[in-house]
């Protein structure tokens, strides 16, 4: 794959992580004129007529399976395998993993929705107790940028969609400040983006970094993660043909080895690596992340 470096190598799916020893080691809304954002759901029974404040529900429709379906690998952004494939870190003695080839978790949302922004430049499905609110694009972003924030039905936190964000610099990562990270899911993704030597295919992925604790977020990117299985920083981000922005979408911009003093929510702690996989390959609620993520849409 392209922009890829001849990295280290784990396993293609986790199903789980069996710890041996310490982990890791020590080196490790609104109306069809297009005044507002449209609702309209894809699954289930009942629309929901809170979305934004302003959405639109139409026809509903039984329910299906996961839009993206159920991919049987687990390739990760920055690193390679002998088939080509991506992966993230791999344990060091200290830990080793086992493989699986069942399929990911389906997502347990029983009826979905699509959100469409005003403009008609992105769209996403969503469960439809979900809420998607639209917001305003951070500064410098590009002319006709969109934001939205996605929580769940108690009105907590999901994730952030924003598109034309302004190109951001290559992440200096002084010698020594690396932490081992490890790639957990990752699945393509179809979106517009841009090529280059630091660049990979677009994926959805969740991945974790060792720290004090092993901190994990989800989104999507196309950057290179790390070098030799280390990385100071872990981008959800896309980097997005030239002159239109990068896009973002997941729960954080980026994620790294969070000090102690350190807010690190809405990123993720876990107390082991295999916590983290579980959460990733039998956890209902990134089950339903993940089908939202790949599910994304961008006209630009």
């Amino acid at each position: 794959m392209k922009g890829s470096l001849n990295l280290r190598c784990i396993p293609m799916r986790l199903a789980a992580v069996v710890l041996a020893g310490s982990m890791l080691a020590a080196t490790t809304s609104c109306s069809t004129e297009n005044k507002g954002p449209q609702v309209t759901s894809t699954t289930g029974s009942q629309p929901n007529s809170s979305e934004s404040g302003t959405g639109t529900a139409e026809s509903t429709t039984p329910a299906t399976g996961s839009a993206a379906g159920s991919p049987s690998a687990i390739p990760g952004p920055g690193e390679t395998t002998g088939s080509g494939e991506n992966t993230g870190a791999s344990p060091t003695a200290g830990a080793s993993a086992s493989a699986s080839t069942g399929p990911s978790p389906a997502a347990t949302a029983v009826s979905w929705k699509t959100y469409t922004d005003p403009a008609k430049t992105v769209s996403f499905e969503l469960p439809q107790e979900w809420i998607a609110q639209s917001g305003t694009p951070e500064a410098g972003s590009l002319a006709h940028a969109v934001k939205v924030e996605v929580k769940d039905g108690e009105g907590r936190y999901i994730a952030t969609l924003q598109t034309g964000l302004p190109p951001v610099a290559a992440v200096s990562c002084p010698a020594g400040q690396a932490r081992p990270y490890v790639v957990i899911s990752s699945v393509p993704l179809d979106v517009p983006h841009s090529d280059g030597p630091d660049t990979i295919d677009p994926r959805v992925v969740f991945r974790v970094v060792q720290g004090y604790k092993f901190f994990g977020s989800y989104g999507i990117t196309n950057m290179v993660a790390g070098v030799d299985g280390q990385s100071c920083e872990l981008r959800n981000r896309v980097q997005g043909p030239a002159g239109k922005g990068d896009i973002s979408f997941g729960d954080v911009p980026a994620i790294h080895a969070f000090a102690a003093d350190e807010k690190v929510a809405p990123a993720k702690a876990f107390d082991t690596l295999d916590l983290a996989a579980k959460y990733a390959v039998h956890g209902s609620e990134f089950a339903n992340v993940q089908r939202m993520l790949l599910s994304l849409k961008v006209n630009l």
